[in-house]
């Protein structure tokens, strides 16, 4: 079955190749959607796939690659969008 969050993180996420990162990961396990950075200093994504997936990769997220510092994840329920890929915007 096919899910999808909105996942918005704050802490020291810019700058840090946090959306890089996290285009690897999601590609890695089949997520697609999209990601970027905010003008507040957070980044948000857009997450869809299996729910497995998905989850795995949100608490990926809640660590981050290893020059982030995450303080905050905010996660909420989504529209399934069907979306192909998963794409960093800027």
């Amino acid at each position: 079955m096919t899910i999808a969050r909105d996942v918005s993180v704050s802490g020291r996420v810019q700058g840090v190749f946090f959306r890089g990162w996290t285009q690897e990961q999601a590609e890695r396990l089949g997520v697609t959607g999209w990601v970027r950075n905010c003008p507040d200093g957070s980044v948000e994504a857009h997450l869809e796939g299996e729910e497995g997936a998905v989850n795995w990769l949100v608490d990926l997220i809640g660590d981050g690659p290893a020059s982030a510092r995450v303080a905050n994840v905010r996660v909420r329920e989504a529209e399934v969008e069907g979306l192909e890929g998963f794409e960093v915007r800027r």
